[in-house]
């Protein structure tokens, strides 16, 4: 399994979210080191990232965002 995080430059959730994504791995049982991407606002227009974070798993947005890509 792949658990790809993405934020924003300027996001303030990765301790939090790095926290969370822990505990729930360990009681589900999964084993995988997720992986945190910190990208721009181009980055995430060509990614189709629509808000930050965004959490992907084996690619796939984890929720889906109604609007336009980008992140600030």
């Amino acid at each position: 399994m792949n658990i790809d995080c993405y934020l924003s430059e300027h996001c303030g959730s990765y301790h939090e979210l790095r926290e969370n994504l822990g505990i729930a791995l360990k009681e589900l049982g999964i084993r995988t080191e997720p992986a945190f991407h910190w990208i721009s606002y181009d980055e995430a227009v060509a990614l189709d990232i629509k808000g930050s974070p965004t959490i992907r798993i084996n690619g796939t947005d984890l929720v889906v965002m109604p609007g336009s890509p980008g992140i600030t």
